[in-house]
């Protein structure tokens, strides 16, 4: 399996906001970072991305809504079952009222369980007369301005490993334990008008919903549907030793799947095609 992911990446090619880590590319530190990372279990399935593939396929023929929300880069330290909790409130009340006015089903995607790296324009910050190695997010090093905080540590790779899997772990609790219940978005977003000072601009729209829902309950129609929501995760592939350490043969197809989270992507200050 390991010779048939390595000729998926090609040496020659370089890969641009990679960091400098100690000992280079080759060096004991990042290879022991890496050899860990390839012995841990993949924090998404395949499967699960194929499902995300067909789905950002009906909104790219407008038959769906996709809705990604999250930080530019997340930190350990925000990594809270609050912070996670509130993340996952927000998108959820934002795709309760676009599935309600556009009458499409809402692709929910978080940009959370990875996002812990970060390009920059610079690889060296300077402050007075001190210029070391530039933030590049807790994934590499240290928002804190000091030699021993800014050298970049491959073993932050493997703590993005494990508070990505507690992220993932908390967000399939919320999504699919009773917290997204459709009804209690609802009183969420109830509660957003009441306590905004924009909430008159959305009294409307709360009160339509509340009668749509108030009638299905009057039916007898309570779908299991309302009760749990499909949630994905996304991050830019950043830090290129962490996902192909990620990336794994999928058995069911013998394809291969980057999986640390279900939609991947490289930006555009990251892949420079100019």
């Amino acid at each position: 399996m390991n010779s048939s992911l390595d000729n998926l990446f090609t040496p020659g090619l370089v890969a641009a906001q990679q960091p400098h880590w100690p000992g280079g590319p080759e060096g004991a530190p990042i290879k022991a970072a890496v050899a860990e990372l390839k012995s841990f279990p993949p924090l998404v399935f395949a499967g699960e991305c194929d499902d995300l593939k067909a789905r950002i396929a009906l909104a790219a023929e407008g038959k769906a809504f996709w809705l990604q929300g999250g930080d530019c880069a997340e930190t350990f330290a925000a990594a809270t079952a609050d912070s996670i909790r509130n993340r996952i409130k927000t998108i959820l009340q934002m795709a309760a009222v676009l599935q309600y006015y556009s009458s499409l089903p809402v692709v929910k995607v978080g940009r959370m369980a990875g996002q812990f790296a970060k390009p920059r324009s610079n690889d060296m910050e300077t402050r007075g007369d001190v210029t070391l190695p530039a933030y590049r997010g807790d994934a590499v090093n240290d928002l804190e301005f000091n030699e021993k905080s800014r050298t970049p540590d491959p073993q932050r790779l493997v703590r993005v490993y494990n508070t990505s899997a507690a992220t993932l772990n908390l967000v399939r609790a919320f999504t699919q334990g009773g917290f997204a219940d459709l009804r209690q978005v609802h009183e969420w977003n109830k509660g957003f008008i009441r306590d905004s000072s924009v909430g008159e601009r959305y009294e409307q729209m709360a009160m339509e919903i509340g009668r749509a829902l108030a009638f299905m309950k009057s039916a007898g129609v309570d779908p299991e549907s309302f009760k749990s929501v499909d949630f994905f995760s996304s991050h830019e592939a950043l830090i290129l030793e962490y996902e192909k350490a990620l990336t794994r043969i999928d058995s069911r197809t013998g394809n291969p799947y980057d999986v640390s989270g279900h939609f991947i992507w490289i930006g555009e200050r990251t892949r420079q095609l100019d």
